[in-house]
């Protein structure tokens, strides 16, 4: 299986790319957001999820593990597959799914291609406990990559900050999906720039009311 790729873009079509490794180019189909982030020639690594079937070998490249976790993730749902799932993480970033689901916010997951009402509310039904811990799992992954001595550059700055939030409040003794909903609407008020502190402080009035 593979599960990484690092080379040069060759190509990039409506709805994936190829990647020039060393000479062989990777055909990997990838979401709207990941594709109008990249140029020709550019240097990229992505994290890849291998589909295997009888007739084909399928390649889905993700620009962080976060989206690659939510790839599988939103496809442990009734009637999402690739295709939606690429949809939705072309709408939506990871965080800004994370929130969506955290606040109950169907509507946001319904403006993805492919998303009816009905399946917007079932995704969000049934991931909401599960927005939390893959958020606070990004902090853990963070933490290893920088205990190997590697730079923790991909994963994006929001999700570290988001994550170190939730776990500070689950630490004080609040459910994961408390704490993941909390942050998510300090989020919606301050903005993604916001600090830790503030993300701490915002979220604790969160919860009191």
């Amino acid at each position: 299986m593979i599960g990484r790729l690092r080379g040069k873009v060759d190509a990039i079509g409506e709805s994936y790319l190829i990647v020039d490794v060393n000479g062989v180019g990777y055909e990997v189909q990838a979401s709207a957001r990941t594709l109008r982030s990249l140029e020709l020639g550019q240097e990229v690594t992505l994290s890849i999820e291998t589909h295997v079937r009888e007739d084909a070998i399928r390649l889905f490249g993700f620009t962080t593990e976060l989206e690659r976790a939510w790839f599988r993730t939103l496809q442990s749902v009734q009637g999402v597959g690739a295709k939606v799932a690429l949809g939705i993480l072309g709408t939506l970033s990871a965080q800004d799914l994370i929130n969506a689901i955290a606040l109950g916010n169907w509507a946001a997951v319904e403006k993805a291609p492919g998303v009816g009402r009905k399946l917007a509310q079932r995704i969000v039904s049934e991931l909401k406990e599960k927005a939390p811990q893959l958020s606070m799992g990004i902090r853990a992954a963070s933490a290893g990559v920088r205990a190997n001595g590697a730079s923790a550059a991909s994963l994006p700055q929001e999700s570290h900050v988001s994550a170190e939030a939730i776990s500070a409040l689950t630490n004080l003794g609040y459910p994961p999906q408390q704490a993941a909903a909390a942050i998510a609407a300090a989020i919606g008020e301050l903005g993604e720039a916001a600090d830790l502190a503030q993300l701490i402080k915002r979220g604790l009035r969160e919860l009191a009311r």
